[in-house]
């Protein structure tokens, strides 16, 4: 996958089918977009575009609103990582100020679409609007594609048991700690990417040595405080582990993330290393001593260690 930071810069691109939109998370109605745009372009020897955002629209928008306690389901190492596993040709992140957010519609498929990319195709999610004032939608698009040669299509409303998947409903369901659903809407694990280092040394003095990882981006949405069966997959790494979640809210960056490996591994201390949510165990609790820690622990460790994953 071809990763690109201006339009300027984009080489040729042939036979460019393209979308847009910010894809937090790249779920599963986000999958089907790229699945249809992989489609499209194979029957025209075509290459798949993604043009995508950052940082959120809605951080530059609405700063003081809707933006200002967003916090996202991917950083942007995440979603190239599931873009790149999607198959996607080329990627081009945009830089979102509020110059940008003031282009319109018409100028946007005419100058960057069309002048830049040459798109001879363009597909959009269902109820996707774009341009200043999100003016620009299919309709829109379509009338365009008519008198400058370039074909529209619109992906239908995906659903997963009854209800419309969202980035939104993704976002609720993780900070409600409900991994299992959050999983069900991406159609992958939530993941974590971040750099590992010894942790401190008191669970290691009771049996349970731990990694700390590293949040590197202070908008990425972190489950609620408590425990996590995940998978640690890094270069030279592949273990089932029990993840210990504590967070900072005023200071997300130094939220506390301390993992514990099931297998036996040598050290991944300074690997950058991916968790991979399966399911949460239990709530945080406050425990009064240390061999009260202990003895939870082992069950929790249990309990990760019979689950299938």
């Amino acid at each position: 996958m071809k990763i690109f930071y201006n339009f300027d810069h984009v080489g040729e691109i042939r036979n460019a089918v393209v979308t847009t939109g910010s894809f937090d998370g790249v779920h599963i109605g986000h999958k089907v977009i790229l699945q249809r745009l992989k489609k499209l372009a194979a029957e025209i020897g075509g290459e798949t575009v993604l043009i995508t955002f950052h940082p959120h629209p809605r951080k530059v928008l609405y700063p003081e609103t809707a933006g200002k306690g967003l916090f996202l389901i991917n950083s942007q190492p995440e979603k190239i990582s599931l873009l790149r596993k999607a198959g996607l040709d080329n990627l081009i992140i945009v830089e979102f100020t509020l110059e940008f957010s003031r282009i319109t519609s018409i100028d946007f498929v005419r100058n960057i679409l069309l002048n830049k990319l040459h798109a001879r195709k363009i597909v959009i999610g269902f109820n996707h609007h774009f341009g200043h004032n999100r003016e620009g939608g299919y309709d829109a698009l379509r009338n365009l594609g008519t008198v400058s040669g370039f074909e529209v299509e619109e992906i239908p409303e995906q659903d997963i048991h009854n209800e419309s998947v969202s980035s939104t409903k993704i976002r609720k369901a993780i900070q409600d700690g409900n991994i299992q659903k959050a999983n069900a809407y991406l159609d992958h694990q939530y993941i974590i990417i971040g750099l590992m280092s010894k942790s401190s040394p008191v669970l290691e003095e009771i049996g349970f040595p731990c990694y700390s990882l590293q949040i590197e981006d202070d908008c990425k949405l972190v489950p609620p405080n408590g425990v996590y069966a995940v998978t640690v997959v890094g270069e030279d790494i592949f273990s089932r582990a029990m993840c210990f979640i504590r967070k900072n809210e005023d200071s997300p960056l130094d939220t506390l993330i301390e993992v514990h490996l099931l297998e036996e591994y040598g050290s991944i201390e300074g690997e950058t290393a991916t968790l991979l949510f399966h399911k949460r165990i239990r709530e945080e609790r406050i425990l009064a001593t240390t061999d009260d820690l202990k003895k939870q622990l082992t069950i929790d460790r249990n309990q990760v260690d019979e689950l299938i994953f």
